[in-house]
């Protein structure tokens, strides 16, 4: 499957003991000469509380597990309902630290209520120690030092929405040094559990293009919550309103979310397409 442009294989944990398969094992699936090659890796799995429908688990083309995939958690509706395993629409399903509600549209659209993102750096995790920072409008940016290019301290907005986020806004995303600079943000010492960075061009108010390098993945034709961790930092540097049409390579999302009202953090709503490629079997 895919949402828009970030692939997926999606596996029915449910009528099958999936939870013994070796991190080798999803690396072999995920390889794109080797296996049957994707992004990430979902697992549709039974919930383990109450208030959910579905718990799902996603593992990186690297086979590390991770903790959050807005494109994912759309084509997870999808495979499900197309599946038979549940004719609920919304549904209620589990990630690592949260429950999402998750949405269908006759159009083959699916919303996503994707939850409040988290500016708290120890639950993020974001250690920002001996960082310099600059404030923006409601963001503080943090200037990471990088060994490429050397000429510069890359200033980015952090936050989570469930997985940790670094965001930059540049000029041209097209020419945005991707590749070379997002392994070594993946990987730089103030994130723990390492980051996804995000590069956000400035349409207009209501419009971005956006790149990713995801941790454990590499750079993606999209990235949900990367979408989403975008258009939060952007509003929170006062440099977009909500809602804000995101453009990736392998297509359009639409990203909304109300800020902070009373004291609370809104939920970030996502809401893109869901695409089945083909459905097959194979032995691990």
């Amino acid at each position: 499957m895919h949402g828009a442009g970030n692939d997926f294989i999606v596996l029915n944990g449910i009528d099958q003991d999936l939870s013994n398969i070796t991190r080798e094992q999803w690396q072999a699936l995920a390889h794109r000469q080797f296996g049957i090659g994707a992004d990430q890796i979902l697992l549709v799995e039974k919930p383990t509380q109450n208030d959910a429908d579905f718990r799902y688990r996603i593992f990186n083309a690297d086979g590390g597990e991770v903790e959050q995939c807005g494109n994912g958690s759309r084509c997870f509706v999808r495979f499900v309902l197309d599946q038979g395993l549940s004719n609920k629409n919304p549904l209620r399903v589990e990630v690592a630290h949260t429950v999402l509600t998750l949405k269908s549209h006759p159009d083959g659209q699916v919303e996503v209520n994707m939850g409040a993102p988290i500016f708290e750096h120890s639950q993020i995790p974001f250690n920002a120690n001996g960082l310099a920072s600059l404030q923006e409008f409601h963001e503080t940016l943090y200037a990471l030092p990088l060994n490429h290019p050397a000429t510069h301290d890359t200033l980015v907005g952090v936050l989570s929405m469930g997985n940790p986020h670094a965001v930059q806004v540049v000029g041209d995303v097209a020419s945005a040094p991707v590749l070379e600079e997002g392994p070594e943000i993946e990987k730089h010492a103030a994130f723990p559990k390492r980051v996804n960075a995000g590069y956000m061009q400035i349409m207009s108010r209501n419009e971005i293009a956006l790149r990713v390098y995801e941790r454990g993945a590499g750079e993606t034709l999209a990235c949900g919550t990367g979408a989403c961790a975008a258009v939060v930092s952007g509003i929170r540097r006062g440099l977009l309103d909500s809602p804000v049409k995101v453009h990736t390579r392998g297509g359009d999302l639409q990203i909304a979310w109300g800020g902070i009202a009373n004291n609370e953090i809104q939920p970030v709503i996502m809401t893109g397409p869901a695409v089945t490629v083909f459905v097959g079997e194979t032995e691990i």
